[in-house]
């Protein structure tokens, strides 16, 4: 049960993923959730974002992100950073990472995503068959909506924890 929001991997930050291995492995592409992937809920872009995205930009990796905010909120967010946006996108409908990879002109093959939930971003990141990461939120304080989806996904990302044998990655 569940394993279609299994994630290929897991990590304990989007902050600690060595994005250059995932170069050198043949992909050429990062879809990125917003909130509480790249910085806290709502919150703009910050040194610490900013500093990664041009890390990985420099590796030769295209950057996208993929938010179901309004075009308001993601554009300007995408816009301070110089990269790729899509809005309103529907996840875990995976019509918004094909809208990412349209963008960025990569394929399924060399795409991979980045976020923080399983039932919007690793459910819709599947859908796609793309590449999953999932990485732990930035900020636990977070809006009661995604508090109650944090509960359901619990037993979910214990079973997979347990299944992986894992307890958190870092990047190495």
């Amino acid at each position: 049960m569940g394993k279609f929001l299994y994630p290929d991997e897991y990590y304990d930050s989007t902050y600690s993923i060595n994005f250059k291995k995932y170069y050198n492995a043949g992909y050429r592409a990062v879809l990125f959730d917003i909130d509480n992937t790249l910085v806290m809920h709502d919150y703009p872009s910050d040194p610490r974002c900013i500093n990664l995205i041009k890390r990985i930009l420099k590796t030769g990796l295209k950057i996208c992100v993929i938010s179901n905010n309004d075009e308001e909120r993601v554009k300007s967010f995408a816009d301070s950073l110089g990269i790729e946006y899509v809005y309103k996108a529907g996840k875990p409908l995976s019509k918004g990472y094909k809208a990412g990879m349209e963008k960025l002109g990569t394929d399924i093959s060399e795409t991979l995503f980045v976020g923080d939930q399983l039932f919007t971003d690793i459910w819709g990141a599947n859908n796609a068959h793309i590449h999953s990461i999932l990485v732990q939120p930035i900020d636990k304080k977070e809006e009661i909506q995604i508090i109650l989806k944090r509960r359901l996904e619990a037993p979910i990302l214990r079973r997979y924890l347990k299944k992986h044998k894992l307890k958190k990655r870092s990047g190495s």
